[in-house]
């Protein structure tokens, strides 16, 4: 969740309800965001309109919403995705392998906090969900693929230890058929960075230092054009949040300072 300002090995909580993001266009991917859970966690549901293969991102809860919106395109599940272990992330995990056989992916430093499920279920109160095999384990470098996209694996630990953002660079999406020269690339930032904000930093495995590293390091350096899909909240570009997002902007100053 954000702060509140007041696979081919390489060699926020208070927004408004997002049930359709972004919908199918033609020739383009199909992308739905779909906010599950008590948190609000972003769910998006990636496909490829061609071949009906999909990504799945984040089924934090709600998985019987999530399992409608890919009848409803359609769509077959290559592969579940978490961008990180927090409970709203990955509470529908294993009900939708169960119901789709897909496999899961998650970075391995955050696999003790995925097995630590039990604990973060007792802060909030509610029923432990039941844990998911993982499958595969992601790396920095790695290619997620279904249909015909293909999405760069960014490891950013900072609001986790094992926290991933994906991103489909433009030329990828162009040569999946998606017109035209103008397009933007896409990034989907799990918890890491928000419209005008950051991860937390504050619960286990959590370090602030850590996180606007990952940010500056792995995604400042994306194209300003670039759409930012956020793990909670409404999506951004990394061009604004480079421009005003005080906690980035705080960030660069001082380390600014020290290089003067």
């Amino acid at each position: 969740m954000p702060v509140l300002l007041v696979l081919t090995h390489p060699a926020s909580i208070f927004a408004p309800r997002l049930d359709v993001i972004v919908a199918i266009m033609a020739g383009q991917m199909i992308h739905e965001v779909l906010p599950v859970g008590w948190l609000q966690c972003n769910c998006s549901i990636l496909g490829d309109p061609e071949t009906r293969e999909a990504l799945v991102l984040d089924p934090g809860d709600e998985i019987d919403r999530v399992l409608a919106m890919l009848a409803k395109h359609s769509l077959t599940v290559r592969a579940i995705v978490s961008t990180h272990a927090h409970i709203d992330h990955v509470g529908g995990l294993q009900k939708l392998h169960a119901a789709t056989g897909a496999p899961v992916l998650m970075h391995a430093d955050d696999l003790d906090l995925y097995r630590q499920l039990d604990m973060q279920a007792a802060w909030l109160g509610i029923r432990t969900p039941e844990l998911a095999q993982i499958d595969q384990m992601l790396r920095e470098g790695d290619t997620v693929r279904w249909g015909g996209y293909a999405a760069n694996v960014l490891h950013t630990p900072g609001h986790t230890p094992g926290s991933v953002s994906l991103y489909l660079p433009p030329n990828v999406l162009a040569a999946a058929g998606q017109a035209h020269s103008n397009i933007a690339g896409k990034l989907l930032a799990g918890d890491t960075l928000f419209a005008g904000s950051i991860g937390r930093t504050d619960l286990p495995g959590g370090s602030t230092p850590q996180i606007l590293r990952s940010i500056h390091e792995k995604l400042l350096v994306l194209p300003d054009t670039t759409l930012v899909y956020p793990g909670h909240g409404l999506p951004t570009t990394i061009g604004e949040e480079r421009d005003s997002n005080p906690f980035l902007q705080h960030w660069a100053d001082s380390h600014h300072g020290k290089r003067q």
